[in-house]
């Protein structure tokens, strides 16, 4: 009598498609992490103002608007192409950049970063459909973690290489590097071969309609609208720390360009957390790491409250770790309980509710900054993350698992979805 050997959930990250395809992204992740801290270091610098520089932060969150339209293009056409022609432009936009020379072009910095930031929404739109076309449901806990896993190496070498490069000749030269890695993202789609599933045809209804159909899957699908709503808070909430960053690094008395070799600290929890949340998920199920990554990240931002450089750096390890177990969770859960046609406009929609609260927080924290101590913020910060991690930790568990085969090619029924 012989025992089945269950299939090795993480095989199908070792053939070469997939392996092309990480390829690709990495070169997307180097593009989108070298600049994203370096550009409001930037106008800080121009400026000598902390507060404008926060500001930066909620430009990388404005196209989040344009989301319902990113994720029905995503459902409508080639991920793959898509993809390609959007790393292709993103190329193009960073160009201006070049022209910055004082304070008088900010507002150019400002304007490369809406259009710069537009770029990862994309790549948010396709990736998940992407890899559901690409891996079996089984595997895309581990696929997620492992993609997790190298944007958090990016986060953890580019602040340092950032920050030096930077220093020793100012941000052009990243610029250059940016536009070269978004250029060779786009040959990587452009040439390669993956059997996507059939795009979703035109015309079932309006626009606005069928944008909808990505938000009403979030909300209604348990435990997916739970999540949904926990994280949308917690993100919103995080907003204010981004807006009073270069405030705390004040209070420690930090120079602005060491942000970026102290989100390193980051990267290598959330490398960590990326490693390990394919296992966690595995032995405790998705909504039990979710909560738990909501909890770690509240007890990170903690320290901040203080002026003790030692137990922030403790701090900004929790919060890496936090962060990226609490999103691979969450994302997984979220391809798992989505059919394949419905994957762009589920991501899209994930990314606008969960960036643009975030978006008007930071604005409003760059404000109340110059009237609000900053630790009145954070603590604003600590309390709303405790509260959506304890609610998220008492969420019911789903009655049973519905899972979208990702060889389906055609118009799949909403599973697992129940009306709220």
């Amino acid at each position: 009598m012989s025992t089945a050997v269950a299939p090795d959930p993480a095989a199908a990250l070792r053939t070469p498609v997939f392996r092309t395809l990480v390829g690709g992204w990495a070169l997307t992740n180097f593009a989108d992490s070298v600049l994203t801290l370096i550009l409001a270091v930037w106008v800080a610098d121009l400026t000598g103002n902390v507060a404008l520089a926060g500001a930066t932060f909620a430009a990388l969150g404005v196209p989040a608007l344009a989301s319902p339209l990113l994720g029905q293009l995503a459902d409508r056409v080639s991920r793959r192409r898509l993809l390609a022609w959007t790393y292709l432009a993103g190329a193009a936009v960073l160009v201006p950049l070049s022209w910055v020379d004082d304070a008088r072009d900010v507002w150019v910095v400002y304007a490369v970063t809406v259009l710069y930031s537009s770029v990862a929404y994309v790549t948010g739109a396709c990736q998940s459909g992407l890899l559901k076309d690409l891996v079996p449901t089984e595997s895309l806990g581990h696929a997620n973690g492992r993609l997790a896993a190298i944007d958090q190496v990016f986060r953890l070498a580019m602040p340092f290489v950032g920050a030096a490069v930077y220093a020793w000749s100012g941000p052009l030269p990243l610029v250059a590097a940016t536009t070269g890695a978004f250029a060779a993202s786009a040959l990587v789609f452009a040439r390669l071969r993956i059997a996507e599933s059939e795009p979703e045809p035109a015309g079932r209804g309006s626009f606005w309609h069928e944008a909808g159909e990505g938000f009403r899957h979030l909300f209604r699908t348990h435990p997916l609208g739970g999540m949904t709503t926990a994280l949308l808070w917690t993100m919103a909430a995080v907003g204010l720390v981004n807006a009073v960053a270069f405030a705390i690094l004040e209070a420690f008395g930090i120079p602005p360009y060491l942000l970026g070799p102290l989100t390193a600290i980051q990267g290598v929890a959330g490398l960590a957390a990326g490693l390990l949340a394919p296992r966690l998920m595995a032995r405790w199920g998705r909504q039990r790491v979710f909560a738990g990554g909501l909890l770690v990240l509240t007890a990170g931002l903690v320290p901040l409250l203080g002026s003790w450089v030692p137990l922030a750096v403790v701090g900004m390890g929790l919060l890496g770790f936090g962060v990226t177990a609490t999103v691979v969770a969450y994302v997984t859960e979220r391809q798992v309980r989505t059919p394949a046609r419905l994957q762009g406009r589920a991501a899209a929609a994930s990314h606008l509710v969960l960036n643009f609260p975030g978006v008007m927080v930071t604005m409003a924290g760059a404000a109340l900054l110059a009237v609000v101590d900053h630790r009145v913020l954070v603590g604003v910060n600590v309390v709303v993350c405790l509260v959506c991690g304890l609610v998220a930790w008492r969420l019911p568990a789903p009655t049973g698992e519905t899972l979208v085969p990702p060889s389906s090619r055609k118009d799949e029924p909403d599973t697992g979805a129940t009306m709220a």
